[in-house]
This record gives structure tokens, C-alpha cells and sequence, in this order.
């Protein structure tokens, strides 16, 4: 009796194991097209190993001898610098690798509280929040502090994080075009209706080099009544007088309601990102932002790291002055690469939009073939006919 059942149960399996069998067959041949679509399309990243610390000179796995970098957000240099180094080495020895904890349960460590006060004063806020990412941050945010009532107010050209950010939440959105304050304008007496308005905008846009005009946005949403979001990544820590951003560099910095940026570019480089602003929006976020509830604390090594990196620009401005210098040098005056000047804007992340779209993209193939690598960043937004590289400084 006890054979029969064993034989009738292998041959009932045979059926399931065939159509389980055709159904991986089946997504390998969905997927494989997909990939083929990537390829074709000439959008394929390929990734290069680094055999070395960041810098401005690296190793690659394949490639003798050392290469310039072009292509990292390590704007300030503080991933490799000694000091931020031995204070992540010294965490790691005082506090471990991990939490293996949310932040609520037991994932909170007094390094992580001096951070985020830490990072509050250096944006002149009320508190600070620390997520996994910045990403993170945004997918954190409008869900948690926007309701149906509310009406959330985007650049067309925001960052992919901003804009998945967005889609999580329930408020009436509305997107105005790249930088239009007429358009903005017209969209915020649309959405006057609402309970809260919030405008949400890149601060320094990373593939175009835009400033987001923030005095205009900030004088239009004073007239009606209208918070500020900006997402500051690639502006914390060089723009401005003292690094803050570029609602310090625009002279606003009372007038913007909410940041949220990285750790992962400027201040050390490793990873983390945050959102600071009001007391009250801070403790909402600890109660209802799903990625920092449901996500491990940031490692006691990246905080360690950040913290040091922050001590340096708030100890002096010194290093903030020194990357204004050789951006001014090297952006404006040295690297004329396309029909225009360069660098005329204040933000050292700006692209050089001289590559056609697909295969085609001379500005990287040139450089590299001339001795420096400037990596193409994969193409996630493409204006027709134009790919847009972006060239921040080594």
C-alpha cells in the first residue's frame, strides 16, 4: 500500500515538474528578449572593477596602470581621506559591524542619534532621520506625510527616486516643466484646493547641471501657501559658502521646509542618506516611513565615516573652497568640449550633452582613448537624439 502511494505520488509530481520546467523555460526566453531590447537599444551598463581605493586616479581589473576617474560623485575626495577612514575603523572597533536590527527594535546606537543631530545643525533644522540610502529617504517621505487631501508639485526632470517616491503616495500629483516657475505657478492656484501643497525639486539637477531657481520657487510658494521639498545630493557639502547646499548657495535656507540627501556622494562617500527639517515631520517619519521601519540600521563603520567627513566641513571651509577653485579651473577655463563654455553654472556635477543617442558617444570614447577614462553613465532619461553625460570632476 505504501509503494502505490509513493509511485502514484511520483507520477503526479512528473506533471508538476514539467510545467514548472516550462515555465522557467518560458521566462528565460521573456528575459533573454528583454536583454537582447537593452542591447539593441545601446543602453547596456556594463560594470568595471575597481582593483583600488576611490580617487582620482584608480586601478581597474583588465586595464595597466593607473586611469583618471571622471565619473565618481566623490566630490570633496573624503572617501579616501585618512581621517574619515580611521574614525569608520574606529567605530567598527567601538560598535560593531551591524545591528542586525531595525532602528526601533534594537537597531539605534548613540552613534547613529549624534549623526542625525549632527546633521540637523549643519543644515540649521530641527532634527535629522538617517535611512539606508537617500533613495530610501524619497521612497520614505510622501508616502508617510501626504494624504488624498494633499498635492505633491514635481520637476518633470526630478531624479527617478523623487519620482518613484511620488507614485507611492496617495496625493493628487501634478508635474510642471523643467525649471517653468509660469508653469509652476499655474499648477499650484490648480491645486489650491488641497490641504497641503508641497513643491518638490532636485536642487542641483545631476544630468543637466541645473540649479533649481529655489528663490522663485520659494517666493511662489509663500504666495500660495505651499511647503518646499528639495533633494539636495548633489549639492550637500560644496555648494554654497560653507557646503551646505543649494538652498545655502540660493540664500534660502530658512524658506525650505524639507532636505532629504546622501552620505554616499560628498561627506564620505560610503553610504546612507537622511532627511532633515521640521521636529514633528522627523518623528511622523519614525512612525510611518516603511524603508526606515522595515530597514537595518546604517553599519556604526558609514556612520563613523560621515560623521568625521562632516566634522571636517563644519570645522573649516577650507576643502568646500578648494573643489569651487578647481571647478572654476578645470570646467571653465580647460575643458571646452562642446560648442559652449562649460562650468557656467555653479554645480561641478554639470554634464557635457555631446553624445548622440545609442552606441554612439564620442565625448567617453574620446577621453578614454586619449589616455583618461570618462565612463558613460546609463542612459535614464534620453531627450531625443541627445545622450546625457555626465562629467563631474576627478
Amino acid at each position: 500500500m505504501w509503494a502505490c502511494r509513493v509511485l502514484h505520488a511520483g507520477l503526479s509530481a512528473a506533471p508538476r515538474g514539467r510545467r514548472a520546467q516550462s515555465a522557467l523555460t518560458q521566462l528565460r526566453g521573456v528575459l533573454e528578449e528583454e536583454l537582447e531590447a537593452i542591447r539593441g537599444a545601446g543602453t547596456w551598463k556594463s560594470e568595471r572593477v575597481i582593483t583600488s581605493r576611490q580617487g582620482p586616479r584608480i586601478h581597474v581589473d583588465g586595464v595597466s596602470g593607473g586611469i583618471l576617474n571622471f565619473c565618481a560623485n566623490n566630490y570633496l575626495g573624503l572617501s579616501s581621506h585618512p581621517e574619515v577612514i580611521q574614525a569608520g575603523l574606529q567605530a567598527l572597533e567601538e560598535f560593531g559591524a551591524g545591528l542586525s536590527s531595525t532602528r526601533f527594535i534594537c537597531g539605534t546606537q548613540s552613534i547613529h542619534k549624534d549623526l542625525e543631530a549632527k546633521l540637523a545643525r549643519f543644515h540649521q533644522r530641527e532634527d535629522a532621520i538617517l535611512y539606508p540610502s537617500c533613495f530610501d529617504a524619497n521612497a520614505g517621505l510622501f508616502e508617510a506625510l501626504l494624504t488624498p487631501q494633499d498635492a505633491v508639485l514635481s520637476d518633470e526632470l526630478n531624479h527617478a527616486s523623487i519620482i518613484d517616491g511620488i507614485r507611492l503616495c496617495k496625493a493628487q500629483k501634478y508635474r510642471y516643466h523643467h525649471l517653468d516657475m509660469a508653469d509652476l505657478e499655474a499648477k499650484l492656484q490648480e491645486a489650491q484646493r488641497h490641504r497641503l501643497r508641497l513643491v518638490a525639486t532636485d536642487g542641483a539637477f545631476s544630468m543637466d547641471g541645473d540649479i533649481a531657481p529655489l528663490q522663485d520657487i520659494c517666493r511662489l510658494a509663500s504666495r500660495y501657501g505651499a511647503l518646499v521639498f528639495v533633494d539636495e545630493c548633489h549639492a550637500t557639502g560644496f555648494l554654497g559658502p560653507t557646503g551646505r547646499g543649494t538652498d545655502e548657495l540660493l540664500g534660502v535656507m530658512d524658506q525650505v521646509t524639507i532636505i532629504n540627501s546622501t552620505l554616499g556622494k560628498a561627506l564620505g562617500g560610503a553610504s546612507g542618506g537622511y532627511t532633515t527639517g521640521p521636529g514633528p515631520l522627523v518623528s511622523l517619519l519614525r512612525q510611518r516611513a516603511r524603508p526606515y521601519l522595515f530597514s537595518n540600521s546604517l553599519p556604526p563603520a558609514v556612520v563613523g565615516c560621515a560623521s568625521k567627513a562632516l566634522d571636517l566641513l563644519m570645522e573649516s571651509n577650507a576643502i568646500v573652497q578648494s573643489m569651487a577653485a578647481k571647478t572654476q579651473r578645470h570646467l571653465c577655463h580647460r575643458v571646452q568640449l562642446s560648442s559652449g563654455p562649460q562650468g557656467q553654472g555653479p554645480d561641478p556635477g554639470a554634464d557635457l550633452r555631446s553624445a548622440q543617442r545609442g552606441r554612439h558617444r564620442p565625448l567617453c570614447g574620446g577621453l578614454r582613448g586619449g589616455g583618461a577614462a570618462a565612463w558613460g553613465t546609463a542612459l535614464t532619461r534620453v531627450v531625443t537624439g541627445t545622450a546625457m553625460v555626465p562629467l563631474p570632476p576627478p
